[in-house]
Protein backbone atom coordinates (compact mmCIF):
# COMPACT_ATOMS: atom_id res chain seq x y z
CA UNK A 1 0.00 0.00 0.00
CA UNK A 2 1.86 3.65 -1.10
CA UNK A 3 1.58 6.38 1.43
CA UNK A 4 -1.49 7.82 -0.28
CA UNK A 5 -3.69 4.96 0.11
CA UNK A 6 -2.63 4.47 3.58
CA UNK A 7 -3.54 8.17 4.36
CA UNK A 8 -7.10 8.07 2.81
CA UNK A 9 -7.64 4.47 4.81
CA UNK A 10 -6.82 6.53 8.32
CA UNK A 11 -9.13 8.95 6.93
CA UNK A 12 -11.72 6.64 6.43
CA UNK A 13 -11.49 4.85 9.53
CA UNK A 14 -11.15 7.84 12.08
CA UNK A 15 -12.59 10.91 10.23
CA UNK A 16 -11.19 12.77 12.20
CA UNK A 17 -7.97 14.84 12.33
CA UNK A 18 -5.88 16.53 14.40
CA UNK A 19 -5.32 20.20 14.09
CA UNK A 20 -2.60 20.62 16.85
CA UNK A 21 -2.08 24.72 17.48
CA UNK A 22 0.06 24.42 20.82
CA UNK A 23 2.65 22.33 22.13
CA UNK A 24 0.89 21.29 24.43
CA UNK A 25 -1.70 19.56 22.66
CA UNK A 26 1.10 17.48 20.98
CA UNK A 27 0.59 15.05 24.33
CA UNK A 28 -3.44 15.25 24.13
CA UNK A 29 -2.88 13.96 20.14
CA UNK A 30 -0.90 11.41 21.11
CA UNK A 31 -3.44 10.36 23.93
CA UNK A 32 -6.26 10.00 21.15
CA UNK A 33 -6.35 6.98 18.68
CA UNK A 34 -6.85 9.50 15.67
CA UNK A 35 -3.79 8.82 13.51
CA UNK A 36 -3.50 11.77 11.60
CA UNK A 37 -2.65 15.76 12.48
CA UNK A 38 -2.27 18.82 11.11
CA UNK A 39 0.15 21.01 12.53
CA UNK A 40 -0.06 24.64 13.21
CA UNK A 41 2.70 25.58 15.82
CA UNK A 42 6.15 25.81 16.07
CA UNK A 43 8.55 27.31 14.13
CA UNK A 44 11.90 26.40 12.16
CA UNK A 45 13.77 25.59 14.89
CA UNK A 46 11.36 23.01 16.88
CA UNK A 47 9.18 21.69 14.17
CA UNK A 48 11.40 18.35 12.62
CA UNK A 49 11.35 17.34 16.90
CA UNK A 50 7.58 17.55 16.86
CA UNK A 51 7.04 16.13 13.29
CA UNK A 52 9.80 13.52 14.88
CA UNK A 53 7.95 12.58 17.93
CA UNK A 54 4.38 12.67 16.09
CA UNK A 55 6.48 10.06 13.13
CA UNK A 56 7.93 8.16 16.65
CA UNK A 57 3.96 7.07 17.15
CA UNK A 58 3.41 6.41 14.07
CA UNK A 59 0.98 9.29 13.30
CA UNK A 60 0.50 10.85 9.99
CA UNK A 61 1.55 14.62 9.85
CA UNK A 62 0.66 17.53 7.67
CA UNK A 63 2.62 20.83 8.11
CA UNK A 64 0.43 23.84 7.66
CA UNK A 65 3.60 25.69 6.44
CA UNK A 66 1.69 29.19 6.12
CA UNK A 67 1.38 28.73 10.06
CA UNK A 68 5.17 27.77 10.70
CA UNK A 69 7.32 31.07 10.95
CA UNK A 70 10.59 30.79 9.65
CA UNK A 71 10.19 28.37 6.54
CA UNK A 72 9.81 29.90 3.28
CA UNK A 73 6.96 29.00 0.74
CA UNK A 74 9.75 28.28 -2.19
CA UNK A 75 11.08 25.89 -4.01
CA UNK A 76 14.32 26.00 -1.29
CA UNK A 77 11.14 25.75 1.52
CA UNK A 78 9.90 22.88 0.35
CA UNK A 79 12.98 20.89 -0.10
CA UNK A 80 13.92 21.32 3.69
CA UNK A 81 10.49 20.36 4.66
CA UNK A 82 10.74 17.17 2.73
CA UNK A 83 14.19 16.01 3.03
CA UNK A 84 15.06 17.58 6.53
CA UNK A 85 11.86 17.86 8.29
CA UNK A 86 10.11 15.00 6.94
CA UNK A 87 6.14 15.16 7.88
CA UNK A 88 3.95 13.12 5.21
CA UNK A 89 2.51 15.58 3.53
CA UNK A 90 1.49 19.33 3.72
CA UNK A 91 -1.56 21.91 4.03
CA UNK A 92 -1.72 24.97 1.81
CA UNK A 93 -3.75 27.57 0.65
CA UNK A 94 -1.29 28.37 -1.98
CA UNK A 95 -1.89 26.20 -5.53
CA UNK A 96 2.34 26.72 -6.49
CA UNK A 97 2.84 25.06 -3.29
CA UNK A 98 1.34 21.70 -4.18
CA UNK A 99 2.68 21.45 -7.27
CA UNK A 100 6.34 21.69 -5.55
CA UNK A 101 5.56 19.71 -2.68
CA UNK A 102 3.81 16.57 -4.99
CA UNK A 103 7.88 17.20 -6.63
CA UNK A 104 9.11 16.62 -3.62
CA UNK A 105 7.01 13.74 -2.77
CA UNK A 106 4.96 15.13 -0.31
CA UNK A 107 1.12 14.17 0.35
CA UNK A 108 -0.86 17.94 -0.16
CA UNK A 109 -3.67 18.71 0.89
CA UNK A 110 -5.25 22.22 -0.69
CA UNK A 111 -7.14 24.53 1.83
CA UNK A 112 -10.33 26.47 0.36
CA UNK A 113 -11.96 29.24 1.63
CA UNK A 114 -15.56 28.99 0.89
CA UNK A 115 -16.21 32.64 1.17
CA UNK A 116 -18.22 33.82 -2.27
CA UNK A 117 -19.33 31.61 -5.24
CA UNK A 118 -16.14 33.34 -6.96
CA UNK A 119 -13.59 31.72 -4.57
CA UNK A 120 -15.63 28.11 -4.88
CA UNK A 121 -15.78 28.03 -8.97
CA UNK A 122 -11.78 29.67 -8.99
CA UNK A 123 -10.75 26.71 -6.03
CA UNK A 124 -12.35 24.43 -7.55
CA UNK A 125 -11.14 24.93 -10.96
CA UNK A 126 -7.35 25.12 -9.70
CA UNK A 127 -7.58 21.77 -7.97
CA UNK A 128 -9.08 20.23 -10.38
CA UNK A 129 -6.07 21.05 -12.89
CA UNK A 130 -3.44 20.87 -9.91
CA UNK A 131 -4.84 17.60 -8.37
CA UNK A 132 -3.87 17.30 -4.58
CA UNK A 133 -4.47 14.49 -2.88
CA UNK A 134 -6.83 16.06 -0.99
CA UNK A 135 -9.15 18.76 -0.38
CA UNK A 136 -9.57 20.75 2.75
CA UNK A 137 -13.11 23.29 2.62
CA UNK A 138 -13.29 25.79 5.45
CA UNK A 139 -15.49 26.64 7.02
CA UNK A 140 -17.08 23.53 8.35
CA UNK A 141 -20.61 24.58 9.18
CA UNK A 142 -21.66 24.56 5.62
CA UNK A 143 -22.83 21.33 4.88
CA UNK A 144 -24.78 22.20 2.30
CA UNK A 145 -21.70 23.10 0.13
CA UNK A 146 -19.76 20.24 1.47
CA UNK A 147 -22.44 18.39 -1.10
CA UNK A 148 -22.00 20.66 -4.01
CA UNK A 149 -18.18 20.32 -4.21
CA UNK A 150 -17.89 16.51 -3.70
CA UNK A 151 -20.00 16.63 -6.91
CA UNK A 152 -17.59 18.85 -8.59
CA UNK A 153 -14.48 16.92 -7.71
CA UNK A 154 -13.26 12.99 -7.46
CA UNK A 155 -10.91 14.82 -4.71
CA UNK A 156 -11.13 13.43 -0.70
CA UNK A 157 -12.97 16.16 1.03
CA UNK A 158 -11.87 17.10 4.17
CA UNK A 159 -13.61 20.02 6.24
CA UNK A 160 -12.59 22.24 9.27
CA UNK A 161 -12.66 25.42 10.93
CA UNK A 162 -15.53 26.90 13.65
CA UNK A 163 -15.88 23.28 15.10
CA UNK A 164 -17.27 23.27 18.65
CA UNK A 165 -19.25 20.69 19.15
CA UNK A 166 -20.09 16.88 18.29
CA UNK A 167 -22.92 17.94 16.01
CA UNK A 168 -21.36 20.21 13.55
CA UNK A 169 -18.46 16.56 13.00
CA UNK A 170 -21.59 14.69 12.35
CA UNK A 171 -23.34 16.80 10.04
CA UNK A 172 -20.06 17.38 7.75
CA UNK A 173 -19.36 13.55 7.35
CA UNK A 174 -23.62 13.15 7.10
CA UNK A 175 -22.96 15.97 4.00
CA UNK A 176 -19.89 13.66 2.65
CA UNK A 177 -17.23 14.92 3.88
CA UNK A 178 -14.58 11.75 4.39
CA UNK A 179 -12.85 13.84 8.05
CA UNK A 180 -13.42 16.83 9.79
CA UNK A 181 -10.35 18.49 11.34
CA UNK A 182 -10.53 20.21 14.73
CA UNK A 183 -8.49 22.03 16.86
CA UNK A 184 -10.36 21.49 20.17
CA UNK A 185 -8.85 18.44 21.90
CA UNK A 186 -12.12 17.33 23.46
CA UNK A 187 -13.44 16.53 19.87
CA UNK A 188 -10.34 14.34 19.55
CA UNK A 189 -12.07 10.76 18.74
CA UNK A 190 -12.28 8.60 15.85
CA UNK A 191 -15.17 8.88 14.24
CA UNK A 192 -15.54 5.67 12.26
CA UNK A 193 -18.62 4.56 10.06
CA UNK A 194 -20.41 1.91 11.49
Amino acid sequence: MNLQEEFIRRLEHDRLIASIKDPKSLDQFLESNIQCAFLLAGNISVIKRYVDLLKKHNRFVFLHIEKIPGISYDREGLKFIANYVQPTGIVTTKSSLIQLAKKEGLLTIQRLFLVDTDAVKNGLKSVNEIQPHALELMPALIPEMIVKVKRRTNLPIITGGLIRHQKHIDAALESGAMAVSTGKPPLWQVQSKN
